[in-house]
Formats: C-alpha cells, sequence, structure tokens
C-alpha cells in the first residue's frame, strides 16, 4: 500500500508539473516496456531478469535539435545466484531479492538529426538523452516459512544492531537514491499531433545495497539471537554447516548497483503551432489549434 501511495504521488507532481506548461511545443504520453538491474547478483547479465515496466512523459521541445523531458517510471528488478551465479562461489552464496523499482527525473535530449512536425520535414530522429533522477526501491526475499520479507528492515548485514563492542553499528540503507539517467532513442512525428519511439536507458546510482548486498556477513548466531532465526536464514540461506565465516565477503561494496529502463513511447502535441520555428518553420503569421 504505502509503494502504491508513493507511486502516485509521483505520478501526480509529474502531471502537475505537465499542466503548468501547456505550450504549442509541449507533448505528454506513456511508455511501456522492462526494467533490469545489474549488481552483485547480476553482474553483467544485460537485460536479464527483465520484468514489466511503464511510466508517463513530459516533453518540452526547446527546437528540433534540443528537448526538455520529464519521466515518472514504475517497474519491478530481480535475481538470483542460482539462476544468474557464474561461478560455483555465487551459486553457493544462493541469495535472491526482488524489489519495485520508481523514478521520476528530468533528462535533456540531444536529436542527432533536426526534428519536425509539418509535412514536407524531417519526422525522425535518433537521440541520445542524459539527466537527474531520483528512485525508490525496496529488496525483498522469500523465507523458508513461505513469507516475503523486507530485506532492509531486518538487517541482513547487521544494519541497526548498534552492538558496538562487537563491531556491529552500522545503519540501516536508504531506500531513496539519486540515480543519473542515460541513453539513446529514436522517435517519429506522425499525423502532425503524434509520436512514438524506442528508448533505453541506464541508470547510474551511488548505493550498492538495491539488492540487499554489499559487504561482509555477520556471525550467524549474533542474528539469530539478537534478531531472529529467519532474519540469520535469509542473510546466510545455506545449510548450517554451510555459513559463512563472520567477516567475509558477502558482497562488492566497491561497486554500485545500476538499474535500467528499455521502452517504447508514445506521445501527443498539448497544443499545436502552425508557422512554430522551434517545431516547424518559420512564420510571421501564429495560429494555435486545439486536439
Amino acid at each position: 500500500m504505502f509503494i502504491m501511495k508513493r507511486r502516485l504521488i509521483i505520478a501526480y507532481a509529474l502531471l502537475f508539473m505537465v499542466g503548468n506548461s501547456f505550450a504549442q511545443e509541449s507533448e505528454v504520453g506513456l511508455c511501456g516496456g522492462v526494467s533490469f538491474y545489474l549488481g552483485d547478483l547480476n553482474p553483467s547479465g544485460v537485460f536479464m531478469g527483465s520484468k514489466p515496466a511503464g511510466g508517463i512523459i513530459y516533453r518540452y521541445n526547446i527546437n528540433p535539435l534540443l528537448s526538455f523531458k520529464s519521466t515518472a517510471l514504475f517497474g519491478s528488478i530481480g535475481a538470483s545466484d542460482a539462476k544468474f551465479g557464474k561461478t560455483d562461489e555465487a551459486k553457493a552464496r544462493n541469495l535472491s531479492f526482488v524489489s519495485p523499482i520508481s523514478e521520476i527525473s528530468a533528462q535533456l535530449e540531444l536529436n542527432f538529426m533536426r526534428l519536425y512536425n509539418v509535412e514536407g520535414k524531417n519526422p525522425f530522429a535518433p537521440y541520445a538523452f542524459a539527466g537527474v533522477g531520483v528512485f525508490s526501491f525496496n529488496p525483498q526475499a522469500k523465507a523458508s516459512d513461505g513469507r516475503w520479507y523486507d530485506l532492509q528492515m531486518i538487517g541482513t548485514e547487521g544494519q541497526g544492531l548498534n552492538l558496538d563492542s562487537m563491531g556491529y553499528d552500522k545503519k540501516r540503507y536508504p531506500l531513496i537514491g539519486v540515480s543519473i539517467p542515460f541513453g539513446l532513442g529514436f522517435k517519429y512525428n506522425f499525423l502532425r499531433y503524434y509520436s512514438i519511439g524506442l528508448e533505453w536507458g541506464m541508470r547510474m546510482t551511488f548505493t550498492d545495497y538495491i539488492d540487499d548486498v554489499s559487504t561482509v556477513y555477520v556471525a550467524d548466531s549474533v542474528l539469530r539471537i539478537y534478531r531472529h532465526p529467519i532474519v540469520a536464514e535469509l542473510a546466510d540461506p545455506v545449510d548450517y554447516h554451510d555459513k559463512h565465516a563472520p567477516g567475509t565477503a558477502r558482497g562488492n561494496a566497491q561497486t554500485n548497483d545500476w538499474f535500467s529502463y528499455a521502452v517504447v513511447t508514445f506521445t501527443f502535441k498539448l497544443l499545436y503551432k502552425t508557422g512554430c520555428s522551434a517545431m516547424g518553420t518559420k512564420s510571421s503569421r501564429v495560429s494555435y489549434k486545439r486536439r
């Protein structure tokens, strides 16, 4: 319920921004596709574990080469050592997670060709984009009791134990972070008011905990005594006699996690301006047409 409310707030915020930016160069629309992640549990499998994603788009066309774009995207990601582990060590670790992933961002698009909405002018263009965003996530895993648990809350790497004398004083990681979206796309204008396209973008982040895996193992006995046996199970889901020694590497804290969206886009112009120098041809006479 909390995640749904958060997604609605993001969507309403973007729509509010769109509602206050109506202009002849503006367009709004929807997108749909897939999302995936790269990190400790999927180090190099581009598009592996892809899950459905979608969202809404607002674009302001500054001129035929440059546009401002804002997006609100929603999807899910996940991975497991059992499926994506490339080494015997990774498969023996046996960790897994799933997480919703949501992002609101502001971007600049640079068209490689001049793009127009009027007849007789170029109607398509490949483009590159880059910007900044804010994203949210919440890694979860399923335990042997059949229930799903929020991994950040239970502290699988000892977060929140506050046992300074034992060396366990880590704080819980935030579930909201900053992303740097960048990528490539292609768009095509048709019937004056409409545009379709394809877009793929990576998201660089500044956290290594999208998958809840980063540093070292905590002693199994500590988690059982000071937390719960389920926490100990999810922190190191192997047979009791195969538990990893405290302090051994659970993940690679030197590299942060990434996530990605690949989507098909469809947008329409909010107002159309004939003779517009930004997306049409220059003219001394200006008229506005609503759809």
